[in-house]
């Protein structure tokens, strides 16, 4: 996957708009969980090609067979594809996606239980997606009659995720695809990396049509987070009032706040993001790892247990992105009905009852000297103000050598039981693992004061 932050064309010269300061807040910095909704019209037929190991999916290919089910509306158009074929013995020739709208039934969907959930999981912020590639907004838009209210399920599905997740008390952010929107645009399918910035548009009049809508985004739910995708029209990053550099300062001075993402193909950026890329090592910035509980952000039907994150690998995966200075959102992607699959369910709730024990060794802290070491049981560290937690990601190997900077420092399991310690031969400190915790996906120890 690539970075985005590298990407900051084209170069304006002397016309290059200034900036906002701000930098990525503290309160993202703690909340380390959040969760992302992907929810559309590709949540109608909820289908991509299976991906996982054993698959080898030719590099020329890639697109054809793309693995993520929401980016269905544009697979669909490669004659051949396997969604393609699908499409046609399912739907019939003649039935194009964006008719999908009407076909979408979201009567199931209950906003407070579903944001129940998710903060029910540990999420501290929550992040939906109002308009995807695909072009369809999920709230009352005065731009567009492409839109949930008019079409399909004929309700505002932002305002009710935004109104469920305040009386929730949690974060509320919206996800908006700045640069590609297929139901505005009349290029080719995507078929490669070069394609994806080839076939999109760039003129001022579509930059206006994005920043009238992300302005109403704004306006109306004073989002905490602003996460962009796909970079903005070039010819939106200029100093006109529907330019990147003027909507984000409206955004600033609307939510003081309030945080951006990395993906505006402008010289500025929030936190950094990182999608299905695992990271070997601390990263100086702030930064978001983000993915799917399967290999799809959207829902994809195809997928079952062998494509799906357990929940002792979820909880293992934020532990090690926390280790690391950066948060998760990770993503749920309903049925079309608004109802969370179960497979997904059955993880989040697990990762939920785990932060109910060991959150504090996750929510508020920052990274220690090192993320974990090269030898020995597997763990993470982080820090907090009660000190330096160390996460052991295989509590069945049964015992850990205490790193040498915790010296003689009391050293506690989450629950403020005093941990079990020998010395060895040579002056090593090794913890043995209770029973009782040898079974836990992470166990955590707690070295005061260092």
């Amino acid at each position: 996957m690539m970075n985005f932050e590298t990407r900051t064309g084209p170069d304006l010269g002397a016309d290059a708009p200034s900036y906002p300061a701000q930098q990525v807040p503290e309160w993202y910095r703690d909340a380390k969980l959040g969760f992302f909704v992907h929810w559309g019209l590709y949540s109608v037929p909820a289908w991509a090609v299976q991906h996982g190991e054993g698959v080898n999916i030719p590099t020329e290919d890639a697109y054809a067979w793309h693995q993520y089910a929401e980016w269905y509306g544009n697979t669909v158009r490669i004659p051949g594809s396997p969604t393609w074929a699908r499409h046609q013995e399912r739907y019939g020739p003649g039935t194009s996606y964006e008719d999908l709208a009407d076909l979408w039934d979201a009567s199931s969907f209950d906003a407070d239980a579903f944001v129940g959930e998710l903060v029910g999981a540990g999420a501290r912020y929550i992040v939906p997606t109002t308009k995807h590639h695909e072009g369809f907004c999920l709230w009352n838009t005065a731009t567009t009659g492409f839109n949930a209210v008019a079409r399909g399920p004929r309700r505002d599905l932002i305002g009710e995720f935004h109104d469920a997740t305040r009386r929730a008390g949690a974060r509320f952010g919206v996800y908006y695809s700045g640069a590609l929107d297929w139901h505005v645009s009349d290029f080719p399918p995507i078929e490669s990396d070069t394609d994806l910035f080839r076939y999109r548009r760039n003129d001022a009049h579509f930059a206006r049509y994005s920043a009238a809508q992300l302005d109403e985004l704004v306006q109306r739910f004073s989002p905490d987070v602003l996460w962009n995708d796909i970079e903005w029209p070039d010819g939106g990053k200029g100093r006109d009032e529907y330019a990147v550099a003027a909507l984000l300062t409206r955004y600033f001075d609307a939510v003081p706040d309030g945080v951006v993402n990395d993906r505006w193909g402008v010289p500025y950026h929030g936190f950094l993001t990182r999608e299905y890329t695992h990271i070997p090592g601390i990263l100086d910035e702030p930064w978001e790892s983000t993915r799917g509980l399967g290999y799809s952000f959207g829902y994809n039907q195809a997928e079952d247990e062998r494509h799906s994150l357990s929940g002792t690998e979820l909880i293992r995966m934020l532990v090690d992105v926390v280790s690391k200075n950066g948060n998760l959102l990770i993503n749920v992607g309903p049925a079309a009905d608004g109802s969370i699959p179960e497979l997904q369910r059955a993880a989040m709730r697990e990762l939920g009852d785990w932060l109910r024990s060991n959150g504090s060794a996750i929510y508020g802290t920052r990274p220690w000297l090192r993320f974990g070491e090269a030898t020995g049981a597997p763990r993470r560290y982080t820090r907090s103000s009660e000190g330096v937690h160390l996460h052991l990601l295989d509590p069945a190997c049964g015992e850990a050598v205490l790193p040498a900077e915790f010296g003689d420092a009391d050293v506690r399991w989450t629950d403020g039981s005093a941990a079990d310690i020998e010395r060895a031969a040579s002056g090593t400190r090794i913890v043995a693992v209770p029973a009782a915790l040898r079974s836990e996906p992470v166990a955590v120890l707690t070295a005061a004061g260092i």
